[in-house]
């Protein structure tokens, strides 16, 4: 026990130093980054797609704020998954408010059987394009975005070299549901891998129309799950970047509880396993943020009660400074995320002391509830989402095998729940 000991103490505190190189590589890039916008005359006329099944529980916000961008020549596609769809009242109630003439709403008409559906939306409203657009944005509904969106996330394409351009969502600590805490918590280090990656987030994304006919994109997303984390290597492969806008990182303020987060973090390592470009990375990660700090904790317990004084309080030391690490590498990323989302004139709350005690009891929390999940989704063959279900046996092997239109009654009670 001496020597696993050791050795899982060693690979936590390597772990740790790796968690803050990574860190300080993302907080350099933040502050190094200078926005370059492009003036009118040379933004490119672009197409915003928003595929909506159900209400979320922002989604007026979110409508307003993509009708009201500082943008000269864009036009925002709603494609809604069916006329009696919750969504679709508000959102034609929204365009009515806001007296919009630059949006165009219509029905999912092809259910397709090989991809899900937020791919056949994407194909759809991509397809009905004429040749004028010279941009595709592709944007999700818990995303309420700031008035310059849209040209932060279009000027780095007039780069030859970065084929699409990305942000990414931050979750807020200050929930009411120990299943948003965990989220928050868990994002913290997704949003700092996907970064080092470059694996851009579909909820704000802006891409070339020509690099979708090059690469073929299309063809992909028609027979895929998801249509973002598989981009990297595509563009890659054409000699395309995936340029990350560190300003265009969102602020979400959707609740979830822990059983519900638990079904999103198993489609979420589904879909990493299947797209994602360094997925034994990701298991290598998961084994150091999860398996060997539980570990570790075991070995405390198991040394309590055997007597063993010295060792379990070493153990206990080494696990106490790792947790608190991963503590201190949140607080610093979150006050650098806060001075960004300011200068966005973003609203978002400073961390009390009993947040960040919160956080500190969240840091085992998530380690648990991810390896839950994890282990959950390996024999995860079949996904549900939404009340619409895959059957899933390869990255291009997806099947559609239960769907039914959202109801008004599908609805979470609570109106701030992420769907």
């Amino acid at each position: 026990m001496e020597d696993l000991a050791i050795f899982l103490s060693k690979s936590l505190m390597g772990w740790l130093v790796i968690q803050v190189c990574f860190t300080l590589v993302f907080i350099w890039y933040l502050r190094s980054s200078k926005k370059n916008l492009l003036p009118d005359d040379q933004l490119p006329k672009t197409a915003v797609i928003l595929c909506l099944r159900g209400a979320d529980p922002f989604l007026p916000r979110c409508l307003r704020s993509l009708l009201n961008q500082n943008y000269p020549q864009y036009d925002l596609k709603l494609i809604v998954d069916s006329h009696e769809d919750p969504a679709w009242k508000i959102a034609s109630e929204t365009i009515t408010e806001q007296e919009a003439t630059n949006v165009q709403i219509s029905a999912l008409r092809i259910v397709r059987n090989n991809c899900s559906l937020k791919c056949s939306s994407l194909i759809q409203a991509i397809r009905e394009l004429d040749n004028s657009y010279k941009v595709v944005a592709l944007v999700d509904a818990d995303t309420i975005v700031h008035v310059n969106w849209l040209r932060e996330l279009v000027s780095p394409l007039g780069d030859a070299k970065v084929g699409a351009t990305t942000g990414n969502r931050w979750y807020v600590p200050t929930g009411r549901y120990w299943g948003s805490l965990v989220r928050y918590v868990g994002n913290v280090s997704t949003v700092v891998q996907m970064f080092i990656f470059q694996i851009p987030w579909g909820g704000t994304l802006a891409v070339k129309t020509e690099v979708l006919r090059q690469t073929e994109l299309l063809d992909k997303w028609g027979q895929a799950l998801g249509e973002d984390f598989m981009m990297h290597d595509i563009l890659k492969k054409h000699g395309f970047q995936v340029k990350f806008v560190p300003s265009l990182l969102i602020v979400n303020r959707e609740e979830t509880d822990l059983f519900n987060l638990i079904d999103y973090l198993k489609r979420l390592i589904l879909f990493s396993r299947l797209y994602h470009p360094r997925w034994l990375a990701l298991v290598s990660e998961a084994v150091s943020s999860i398996l060997f700090p539980t570990l570790l904790s075991v070995l405390v317990l198991e040394s309590l009660l055997e007597a063993k004084w010295e060792a379990a309080a070493l153990l206990l030391v080494c696990y106490g400074v790792y947790t608190v690490g991963l503590l201190l590498i949140m607080l610093v990323l979150e006050l650098e995320i806060q001075r960004v989302v300011r200068s966005n004139e973003q609203a978002i709350a400073k961390l009390s002391a009993a947040t960040i005690i919160k956080m500190l009891i969240g840091i085992p929390l998530t380690q648990w509830v991810y390896g839950l999940a994890m282990l959950s989704s390996l024999w995860t063959s079949t996904v549900t989402w939404r009340g619409v279900s895959y059957r899933v046996q390869g990255p291009w092997n997806v099947r559609l095998v239960e769907y039914r239109p959202y109801q008004w009654l599908d609805q979470p009670i609570n109106s701030k729940v992420s769907l």
